[in-house]
């Protein structure tokens, strides 16, 4: 039963991650667009398992650890952040030599760095130029940028340009209200790859996307692949920006309350090294999580081991030592901060067919 285990832990449904699976699946497959799931969502070989099994081309990964754990799973690894350290440049190496594997840059020392690795080992890096539709945390700057490092890439040894990548993360309205934002991404590629066509240059992968972005992909008519990770589970970043449901949300932190000592506040046993510190980016000022049995609480202030709950407005409010699930802002740090989770089976939440699955890639940030 769940209530045995020790709080905090996150107990995830079974039903609805398999939902989730399935609707992003059955998009890509009727858009006739790739589907490659970010897995630092997730980090964990029995839900890449789960997304490959459903038609996933392929997986992708932020750091060569996590590429390790994951080239477990699918042959074609893509890693969406620039290797500019030696070691990493190594480790991508060798996993090439049995996994298909490409990276994302927007430099030509990244492009040296991981050609003279390549070279060296004698096998070959696919290479996905990053390219910035507006973020602004990574990506070369305009398509001039983008042709002169495809043309650097092309003439190095050791690697095949193999096309464009992109993040729009900056597009976090309601999917309702994206469609002027994805076209300005869609004008930007299409400068792209004209200028690179013009110069012989071919983009066979056009790789975006993100979980708020990830049902409206079909506006971007230059996309061959799509890379969400949230949606595997959901979040209340989701929630708040209309790109999920409560009932899309899969995992619950469980945590306990064990203050109530404050008038108008009771404390649980879960804070920023469970449910961590970021803010929900479309709610700012929501709290830290969402307390699904008393949504007028607010989670107010987060220590390492504590969360301030602002219970004013419930009555009753929690008594102490009951249990409550908080479905966090931010659910993808969240998981690397757990060595295991609980699957709970189709009884739902509350079910007492719960198994430990581990974190395989818990910690894996080189």
């Amino acid at each position: 039963m769940t209530d045995d285990l020790p709080t905090p832990h996150i107990l995830i449904d079974a039903a609805i991650v398999r939902r989730n699976v399935a609707k992003m699946a059955e998009y890509a497959s009727a858009h006739n667009l790739k589907l490659r799931p970010h897995t630092k969502t997730h980090k964990s070989v029995f839900f890449a398992t789960m997304q490959t099994n459903a038609g996933a081309a392929g997986l992708t990964v932020a750091k060569p650890g996590e590429a390790r754990v994951m080239g477990i799973v699918a042959n074609e690894i893509l890693m969406a952040y620039p290797a500019v350290g030696r070691g990493q440049c190594a480790e991508l190496v060798e996993l090439a030599g049995t996994n298909s594997v490409t990276v994302g840059i927007d430099s030509t020392f990244a492009a040296d760095r991981l050609a003279a690795a390549a070279h060296a080992a004698g096998v070959m890096l696919g290479i996905l130029v990053d390219l910035d539709v507006g973020h602004h945390r990574t990506g070369v700057q305009n398509p001039a940028d983008a042709l002169a490092l495809a043309q650097y890439v092309d003439a190095s040894a050791g690697l095949q340009l193999e096309g464009v990548m992109f993040f729009p993360g900056q597009i976090s309205m309601p999917p309702a209200e994206q469609s002027d934002a994805l076209a300005a991404v869609d004008a930007l590629l299409g400068e792209v790859l004209s200028l690179w066509k013009e110069k012989g240059l071919e983009a066979k992968v056009v790789s975006g996307g993100s979980t708020p972005t990830a049902f409206q992909s079909h506006l971007v008519k230059y996309l061959t692949e799509i890379r969400p990770g949230t949606y595997i589970f959901n979040d209340m970043n989701c929630v708040h920006g209309k790109s999920a449901t409560f009932d899309d949300c899969a995992a619950r932190i469980i945590a306990t309350v064990v203050s109530t000592a404050v008038p108008g506040q009771i404390v649980l046993d879960a804070g920023s090294k469970t449910l961590t510190s970021d803010r929900c980016g479309p709610a700012p000022d929501s709290g830290h999580g969402y307390i699904v049995e008393f949504p007028q609480a607010k989670v107010t202030k987060l220590s390492e081991e504590h969360a301030q709950v602002d219970v004013r407005n419930c009555d009753p409010p929690p008594r102490i030592g009951q249990r409550v699930s908080i479905i966090p802002n931010h659910i993808c740090p969240c998981i690397n901060l757990q060595d295991k989770v609980w699957w709970q089976e189709d009884g739902g939440f509350g079910s007492a067919d719960i198994k430990p699955l581990r974190v395989d890639a818990r910690g894996k940030v080189y």
